[in-house]
């Protein structure tokens, strides 16, 4: 690694080689369309059990052991950028309390890289909590939640990442105490950004709130 490199263009890096990743993984999932779109567990011998002469057996193989270790690589970047993405966090709240409120670690489309690299590619599609207590005179009340919240991006995690466990955003509200995390939360049919800080206060816990899996995550 050269030195002087900051962690946002090691993220930028990063998030460039994970669009690299997804282009390969398209590619090769073309293939397969191209081959009857037979997928990942579509069947390569006939029903006599002879190989399918209406296929390349051989290119069909290829390209899925191909997406199976290019998944398993974009799955290592998406760990490495979540973890930089928590350092970044705490970079700028360490450096520069300020920069936080107006910059997401997720939303670095306004000093893109010249290859491209964009932080946003990482925004959230579907809420990961859902927000059904809210005390008094909390960090969370402060921060301008409310019950009912479905919150789509915590800090640095989001529903690209999300292991679908609370602990994951518990790890996160102990590394970022007393430091600046930024939320997008969907509040009816609005979308909200908001700044939550957690910490120690008179009640319970560091956020005085209670989060949730949404409903349709506790289905699956």
């Amino acid at each position: 690694m050269a030195a002087g490199t900051t962690t946002k263009e090691r993220l930028e890096r990063l998030i460039n080689a994970k669009q690299q990743l997804e282009a390969q993984i398209n590619r090769n999932g073309q293939i397969l369309a191209a081959n009857d779109n037979v997928g990942m567990s579509g069947p390569l011998v006939d029903p006599e059990g002879f190989p399918r002469n209406d296929i390349d057996v051989y290119q069909v193989r290829l390209a899925r052991q191909t997406i199976i270790c290019l998944q398993n690589d974009h799955k290592e970047l998406m760990n490495q950028i979540q973890t930089l993405l928590n350092q970044y966090h705490s970079e700028i709240a360490t450096t520069d309390p300020e920069l936080v409120n107006r910059a997401s670690a997720l939303d670095l489309d306004s000093d893109r890289s010249p290859g491209g690299a964009n932080i946003t590619d990482l925004a959230p599609a579907r809420a990961i909590v859902v927000v059904n207590l809210v005390s008094p005179d909390s960090p969370a009340e402060r921060a301008g939640l409310c019950a009912g919240d479905a919150i789509l991006r915590f800090g640095s995690i989001n529903s690209d990442n999300f292991k679908g466990d609370l602990a994951q955003i518990g790890e996160l509200v102990r590394n970022m105490q007393s430091q600046n995390v930024q939320l997008k939360v969907k509040r009816a049919e609005q979308q909200l950004d908001l700044i939550l800080v957690p910490k120690t206060w008179s009640g319970r816990g560091l956020l005085g709130c209670n989060i949730v899996l949404p409903p349709e995550a506790m289905d699956h």
